[in-house]
């Protein structure tokens, strides 16, 4: 049976598990009296004692403990957050008080200090006293939950009468009781909001859950009903298709969601299997290159930090590969050279096993398919060097899309050459009055010349966004080192401006990149634009040929066709008033003319400098169509 058939009746068989409420909730009340004690949790009593012993036994466990309380320790002179929105979110307050409780309470499990307990409960007292946890933005609930519910289970024995009452009557009455008075738009949603809140209420409701069981019944059984919704996003190969930074965000709270149930129910219902899931594990390191970055699509930011919930992953699938791209984060914030501000970061010492990364199994050339389909090509897992290609495909409607159809990213000597200049904060941009959550074609989002096609690496044709509804699909695919290729079919993409479109990568075997477009214009002129957003600058240009330059490396540009082009810069200076300047970061490229119902092969030779003697045999080029025969 084909995989993609099979995994499509998997699915199915799992949501008809979910089938009605009534089913669903008789599942989880046979669980419900069989509940673990207190902490219940992620983090058992038994948790404690072997974290403490790995601490004292692993290096590098101690030098992250060590990070964690120092972090819990200048929280502990700290003013309590208070409830401050900006624009109409309240989360990053939300984030603060999670951040803080976590490591507080962290702290006081594996030292025994009450300063550390005592400091907690300060702010869990704090934000009890909110009005309300901004029900309107449901993310900012869902996050204030969870961060009350760890507070709550971790710290129970030292409450007094008054203040455990007061903690559980805010998780109930603030957090989840909204979210059954008209703010459950998210809950069969297929996007991060979905993962967040139901696992945030999840945690909630099992933190309290023998004062009312039939509450946690309802939440519970909501969420199992409801969290399948996103998780088919990770069908089939395991993409997520708001890319690695929202992976980050969706995903941790998907796995905290499941570690919950397991440590409080023992049992996760099956969520663990569904299709994709595990795949998902090897996302971030199939997303991120040699430098360390990660491919920034859509929405997503750069990064900065590791992922707790890929170690989680590593553990649970026997796999230290995974983390191999993530190590190296962990490093740099134990040495203080990238963030360690990750509100989940305590969870490392819950989830990473103790072992080193080793070099990935994972292959070199990857295909994920699915709503936002990428693949990857690389020449090594250990070489800073090596030559790293990633390609998006998919479509601007997916959550947090971009018009980035048809655009990539490419590494090559330590050097990231080709860029996205990545989103931006919603917030301003929500001020000035612009509907960015719109997706129709001539919605304000595509205003934003971070969100439109001619600020990415991809074609623009008349100077016109991509088509919202349109999709690019792998056409063809090889893995093979030989001839290792992606070609995406974006006729549609390009709907109404050409008639045909479809753009090829080739990672040739001594690691120079050809990408080739081949494009039919419709029943009128076209002028189409072929763009490459880098933070190099270009020099010795000579009609096609250019040396883009970079921390002192270099990167060949050739246009091998049509003979016509001429390398050129465009302007990344600021469209509109709410656009944000994009310093150190230019555009080259060039423009083709075509007439009506014209065919032509736009074909670019990208050399690396290491490569540069590869250069003096341009390859032979070929029709798409015949890429990967004989």
């Amino acid at each position: 049976m084909p995989k993609q058939t099979a995994l499509t009746i998997t699915a199915v068989l799992l949501l008809c598990c979910f089938a009605t409420a009534s089913e669903t909730e008789d599942q989880v009340r046979a669980r419900i009296g069989d509940a673990a004690d207190h902490p219940r949790l992620l983090m058992s009593a038994a948790d404690d004692v072997r974290i403490r012993g790995e601490i004292a036994a692993h290096e590098t466990k101690q030098s992250l403990f060590a990070l964690i309380r120092k972090q819990a320790d200048s929280i502990l002179d700290e003013t309590p957050v208070i409830r401050k929105k900006s624009g109409k979110r309240l989360l990053s307050v939300s984030r603060e008080a999670l951040r803080r409780i976590l490591s507080l309470c962290f702290v006081y499990r594996v030292t025994g200090e009450s300063d550390y307990a005592a400091r907690a409960v300060r702010e869990i007292e704090a934000v009890t006293a909110f009005l309300d946890w901004n029900p309107s933005h449901f993310l900012d609930v869902a996050e204030m939950t969870a961060a009350l519910a760890i507070g709550y289970d971790w710290l129970l024995p030292l409450l007094t009468e008054e203040q455990e009452a007061s903690i559980r009557t805010a998780i109930i009455e603030k957090g989840i009781a909204p979210s059954f008075n008209g703010h459950d738009s998210w809950a069969f949603r297929d996007n991060n909001w979905n993962q967040v809140c139901h696992a945030g209420l999840m945690m909630g409701a099992l933190a309290v859950l023998e004062h009312d069981p039939e509450l946690a019944v309802r939440v519970i059984a909501r969420a199992l009903d409801g969290l399948p919704h996103a998780m088919k996003s990770y069908q089939p190969d395991g993409v997520y298709p708001e890319g690695p930074s929202y992976w980050e965000y969706g995903t941790t709270y998907n796995v905290l969601g499941i570690a919950a149930l397991e440590s409080a129910l023992a049992t996760d219902f099956g969520l663990v299997d569904f299709p994709g899931f595990h795949e998902t594990g090897a996302f971030p390191l199939y997303m991120t290159g040699p430098t360390g970055n990660h491919f920034t699509f859509s929405d997503c930011g750069s990064r900065n930090r590791c992922f707790p919930a890929v170690y989680w992953f590593a553990r649970r699938l026997d796999d230290p590969g995974l983390f191999h791209l993530d190590h190296p984060w962990l490093e740099k914030a134990l040495r203080g050279e990238a963030s360690a501000e990750s509100r989940f970061l305590p969870l490392l010492l819950l989830w990473w096993d103790g072992r080193p990364s080793v070099t990935p199994s994972q292959p070199l050339h990857w295909k994920g398919e699915g709503k936002n389909p990428v693949t990857i090509h690389r020449t090594s897992w250990t070489d800073p060097n090596a030559v790293f290609l990633a390609v998006k495909g998919g479509t601007p409607s997916a959550n947090h899309g971009h018009m980035d159809i048809g655009s990539f990213i490419l590494e090559a000597d330590d050097t990231r050459w080709a860029v996205d200049i990545m989103g931006r904060g919603y917030g301003d941009l929500e001020a000035r009055g612009l509907n960015l959550w719109n997706m129709s074609q001539d919605s304000d989002r595509w205003r934003i010349y971070r969100y439109h096609n001619s600020s990415h690496n991809t074609l623009t044709v008349n100077k016109q966004g991509q088509r919202v509804k349109g999709r690019g699909d792998i056409k063809a695919f090889s893995a093979d080192p030989a001839n290792a290729f992606t070609i995406l079919d974006l006729k549609s993409v390009y709907e109404g401006q050409l008639s045909e479109a479809a753009r090829g990568f080739r990672l040739l075997p001594d690691g120079r990149v050809l990408v080739q477009d081949e494009i039919t214009a419709g029943d009128t002129k076209a002028r189409v634009c072929w763009a490459m957003t880098t933070p190099a600058e270009m020099t010795k240009n000579k009609s096609g040929s250019a040396v883009l330059t970079h921390n002192g490396q270099r990167l060949f540009i050739d246009v091998l066709s049509p003979s016509r082009a001429r390398l050129q810069y465009f302007s990344t200076e600021p469209r509109e008033d709410w656009d944000l300047a994009t310093p150190d970061i230019r555009q080259v490229g060039f423009h083709v003319k075509l007439s009506k119902g014209e065919t032509e092969t736009l074909a670019v030779l990208l050399t690396p400098g290491s490569r540069e003697t590869a250069r003096e045999a341009p390859p032979e080029l070929c029709p798409l169509a015949k890429w990967g025969k004989p």
